[in-house]
């Protein structure tokens, strides 16, 4: 009966119970969950009595974090899902920027359950709409663009498009250039898609402009190299389009990341074409001294 007295006294144990549950993890994930489960429960009981704290906030953030990997290594979609709602009590106490972050992590769970793509997408409005009834607006416009690449990567490029226009609207009149930024890089994907290579350049074109003006996270840089080099390619603008492909993987595999699907293919096809027309050693050169 003590250690169920200890295990059901609130956020002061949350540390504890923490502990206990990665403990048993491997062995017990039911009990893992639980304990997790708890954790959130008891933290959420003192905000409403006491208001949030420091280390209520930061225990809840852990437990999220943590069941939410349960779930995806269970491949639990439903639960993945489930947690991302319950995570708005969470979302209501803590910084924008801080929310933002951790439902974009909880949602790249998603990605190594298959078959979950229809509960994603239901998952994102839902949370869409949530974050526009609250007027977080730094939530909503980080989960549309999500929802956009997310269409883009199952060409739903006209659903996709509907998005961006939307969203880019927004962010240019509170010029914010970062997500600006990615929103541009997003619609040139879809007009590529589309195969309209004119607006594709021309968006490309916005998102560096966006891009120049902040500083560029590494990433997005490399994800912008990554379409020059596919819009260069397009114009069989083979030399080119090798340095900004090198440059967008060199700079990936420094960020110790690994190249998606979408990357690959496009190198794939960049081989396929620069197989023909150049040796090994011409491409070297017209890598070095691209045509003009």
């Amino acid at each position: 009966m003590a250690s169920t007295a200890t295990d059901s006294t609130p956020s002061s144990t949350a540390s504890e119970l923490l502990s206990k549950a990665s403990a048993v993890i491997s062995t017990k994930p039911s009990e893992a969950e639980r304990l997790y489960k708890q954790v959130l429960s008891d933290a959420a009981d003192e905000s409403s009595s006491t208001g949030p704290n420091e280390q209520s906030l930061r225990d809840q953030e852990t437990a999220l974090l943590r069941l939410g990997e349960l779930y995806r290594d269970q491949m639990n979609a439903k639960g993945l899902a489930e947690i991302i709602t319950a995570s708005r009590t969470f979302m209501s106490s803590t910084a924008k920027a801080k929310t933002a972050k951790l439902i974009r992590t909880l949602l790249t769970y998603f990605n190594s359950i298959p078959n979950s793509l229809d509960l994603l997408l239901t998952t994102l409005q839902s949370n869409i709409a949530f974050a526009k009834e609250h007027k977080r607006l730094f939530l909503k416009h980080s989960l549309e663009a999500r929802l956009a690449a997310l269409y883009l990567e199952n060409s739903r490029f006209k659903d996709a498009l509907g998005i961006l226009e939307g969203l880019g609207k927004e962010l240019r009149r509170l010029d914010d250039k970062l997500v600006l930024a990615e929103c541009f890089l997003l619609e040139s994907r879809t007009y590529w898609g589309f195969g309209n290579l004119a607006k594709s350049k021309a968006s490309l074109t916005s998102a560096r402009t966006a891009g120049n003006a902040i500083y560029c996270p590494p990433y997005l840089q490399a994800q912008l190299d990554m379409q020059s080099g596919v819009l260069h390619a397009e114009d069989k603008d083979w030399g080119t389009a090798y340095s900004y492909f090198f440059e967008a993987f060199e700079n990936l595999g420094n960020l110790g990341t690994s190249v998606g699907g979408e990357e690959k293919e496009a190198l794939s096809a960049l081989n396929q074409k620069i197989s023909q027309p150049f040796s090994h050693t011409n491409l070297l050169h017209h890598t070095l001294h691209p045509v003009k």
